[in-house]
């Protein structure tokens, strides 16, 4: 695991390529003016990068949990907002691909594949953040169709996307909870959806975010993921997706904490100051030794999460919160120490590093805060040594 084989090394190093000549020149100005590269998703699409552990019956490209890690750190070391994107579209191009009917699997993988469809995943809501389960959207069945209406609050991709997977409430008060929500997948032109205004963030700037409106959104029940099997089961397939989505987040932190890295380790070996090399400096060694000592653990982390997952481990669901807890929590330190070794330099924009302080502080509160991460793991300890008593 700790060692690429041949086509692990190739498929690293062909993200790594198409990150260093497609979105490393243009990430700055992108987070200037706001602007979603969608033409340049394509490119990542058409090298396999859009559905990357989709099953290759359908066009995805078939890898595992663990290329997939490695992919988008590499992007994320030119871009991470992008490369977060690219995550986010990936969840749900999976959640499809697995938990879909095989008319559903035929209809949208190849082209979320290809992305000539974007997706965006909408679980989040004005009063339901980390308290998944309480969401108020709501499916009501109307013969064969379901009508929902109800708000999503901080959707990636919101009114760009093409398709939406969408978690709604279709059971009444005898299925309160996890029991009662559904799955559904929902095309941008449904009459009843629209959009908020775009919100005002501190990072993730080269991808829009706004609420998804549900007003009267007629659906068949074919947008029921899953067909007729899938209804109240929408909760499991939304929590299967996050656990592959932290891990993904958790890669995205890590190649921009790696890029930060990379750029204070340059700057310090040619800054001069009292006479000698700022890498001369026993505290800005020290400084470096704890930046590197975090990017490494966070990395064979992330690689045990990710193959954990990919075995289908008992465990896999805490290493995962453990990974994207870890690892988003201190590559964001990474990045802030990066920041601080450039002096003034860091904190202006055309040096790149106070972006990528700015991209990387929301990974700690998306795909689950880092404290319901914590809340995650305490159950699960909690769990093994009751067992273990």
């Amino acid at each position: 695991m700790f060692t690429l084989n041949d086509d692990e090394r190739v498929i690293t190093e062909t993200a790594a390529a198409f990150a260093a000549k497609r979105l490393a020149p243009q990430a700055l100005e992108w987070d200037a003016t706001n602007h979603f590269p969608v033409d340049v998703l394509r490119e990542a699409a058409d090298l396999g990068m859009a559905a990357i552990y989709c099953r290759d019956d359908v066009g995805g490209s078939g890898l595992r949990r663990l290329d997939g890690v490695r992919i988008f750190e590499q992007l994320a070391t030119a871009d991470p907002t992008t490369a977060a994107f690219l995550s986010i579209h990936n969840m749900c191009a999976w959640m499809i691909d697995t938990f879909g009917t095989a008319e559903q699997r035929k209809i949208w993988v190849p082209r979320l594949a290809t992305m000539d469809v974007i997706a965006s995943y909408c679980l989040t809501e004005p009063g339901a953040g980390s308290d998944a389960s309480a969401l108020s959207t709501r499916a009501v069945k109307h013969g064969g169709d379901y009508v929902l209406d109800g708000v999503k609050q901080f959707i990636s991709g919101a009114g760009a996307s093409d398709v939406y997977v969408v978690m709604a409430r279709t059971g009444g008060p005898e299925n309160p909870g996890p029991r009662g929500i559904t799955a559904f997948v929902i095309e941008k032109d449904a009459p009843g959806i629209s959009f908020g205004a775009p919100e005002q963030k501190m990072g993730w700037h080269a991808q829009p975010t706004a609420q998804v409106v549900l007003e009267g959104v007629r659906v068949p029940a074919e947008a029921m993921l899953g067909g007729a099997d899938g209804e109240g089961s929408g909760f499991g397939i939304a929590m299967n997706g996050l656990n592959g989505g932290r891990l993904n987040i958790a890669a995205c932190s890590l190649g921009g904490a790696q890029a930060a890295f990379d750029k204070a380790g340059a700057y310090v070996r040619e800054r001069q100051a009292f006479g000698a090399s700022l890498l001369d400096e026993p505290t800005i060694r020290f400084t470096l030794a704890d930046m590197a000592t975090g990017l490494e653990a966070s990395r064979m982390l992330l690689w045990r999460a990710a193959n954990a997952l990919d075995d289908d481990a008992a465990d896999k669901v805490e290493l995962c919160a453990m990974a994207k807890r870890y690892v988003t929590d201190t590559c964001f330190d990474v990045a802030d120490k990066a920041l601080q070794l450039h002096g003034g330099y860091g904190y202006l924009r055309e040096y790149g590093l106070e972006k990528i302080v700015r991209d990387l502080r929301v990974h700690r509160i998306l795909e689950g805060t880092n404290e319901i991460m914590r809340v995650v793991i305490g159950r699960a300890e909690a769990a093994r040594l009751r067992t273990s008593a």
